[in-house]
């Protein structure tokens, strides 16, 4: 199953995020691609009780825990890079999360059941690969909500080399 899709096609959005990220077997924590441009990109997702990470978080509910948080913002970068990927006929590309800085959630847990998005903006992508990102999650049932969790990532993307990925 090829990955990339007809440039026409990736910029019909919203699409599910799975065609644009190299996430598989329930990695893949983002579900909908609803925004994508040069120098940013919008993901929703609603966690659900079965997901992986999920915990109690409190007497009587679950959550997803406020860390996983990064994980959703590096996967909004891969589906970004993956979204690039797409406008010229390619798969996604793997990439890596270096480090994270200045991550600050403003809650414990992501309640299980709600809507949140998750945005990113490119602040720069150097020659060899390396990027720094800002990015923030926010219920996604409010329009102007003010970030729930926010911090910037750095990634790395090696050259583009067919032989290191998977078929």
């Amino acid at each position: 199953m090829s990955h990339a899709s007809p440039p026409d096609q990736a910029r019909a959005l919203p699409r599910p995020i799975a065609e644009f990220v190299p996430h598989r077997s329930g990695m893949c924590l983002l579900d909908t691609l609803i925004a994508a441009d040069e120098h940013g990109l919008t993901a929703r997702l609603t966690p659900r009780a079965d997901g992986l990470f999920v915990e109690a978080a409190g007497a009587s509910a679950q959550g997803i825990p406020a860390w996983v948080g990064v994980e959703w913002l590096a996967q909004a970068v891969a589906a970004w890079a993956g979204w690039h990927a797409a406008q010229r006929g390619q798969a996604p590309a793997v990439g890596f999360l270096v480090g994270c800085r200045k991550f600050v959630s403003h809650q414990a847990h992501f309640p299980i059941g709600e809507s949140f998005e998750v945005r990113i903006r490119c602040d720069f992508v150097a020659d060899n690969g390396l990027g720094q990102f800002s990015g923030e999650i926010a219920a996604a049932d409010e329009a102007s909500a003010a970030a729930l969790a926010e911090g910037r990532l750095t990634i790395y993307q090696p050259p583009h080399n067919d032989t290191a990925h998977a078929p």
